[in-house]
């Protein structure tokens, strides 16, 4: 995290001179000390981070290439007269055991065009589709896969 804020300073900043780097370096400390003194952070956090930042590259890869693929399926209903749009509401439990987990698993659904998680109580989600086929798999997809290989790693 220190990091990540020595390199937002330099970035807003729009150069790189010594003195600026010597700022940055002492701001990012202070910053990241604050946060480390009052938001519960701690440099095992970092480490958990890094550890994860693999699966937490591939699911943000899967995510775009998700809501691209909708993209087009949604369009191609939409433009087709051939096709009859069929909505529905779907109910499926993901046995996802962390509330962050949860809520990223809802959010990729409602990133996802064509899709919006109406409810989440639970494990339990609600989903609205634009159609049945957005549907299948919806429960078992590989967000879920992914999500609990994030979880079992903390």
């Amino acid at each position: 995290m220190y990091i990540i804020f020595f390199l937002i300073w330099v970035i807003f900043n729009g150069q790189f001179t010594l003195e600026i780097a010597a700022f940055g370096v002492v701001i990012a400390g202070v910053i990241y000390a604050f946060i480390c003194k009052f938001m519960n952070y701690s440099p095992k956090t970092d480490i958990l981070i890094a550890k994860k930042l693999i699966y937490i590259l591939q699911y943000a890869f899967i995510l775009v290439k998700e809501i691209i693929k909708a993209n087009y399926a949604v369009i191609k209903m939409i433009t087709s007269s051939r096709y009859e749009i069929e909505p529905a509401v779907v109910r499926f439990k993901a046995d996802l055991k962390t509330n962050s987990a949860r809520v990223m698993l809802a959010n990729s659904i409602t990133l996802t065009p064509g899709t919006i998680t109406v409810s989440l109580e639970g494990d339990e989600y609600v989903v609205h589709c634009l159609d049945k086929g957005l549907a299948e798999g919806i429960n078992s997809s590989v967000f879920v896969d992914l999500l609990k290989k994030l979880e079992r790693m903390e």
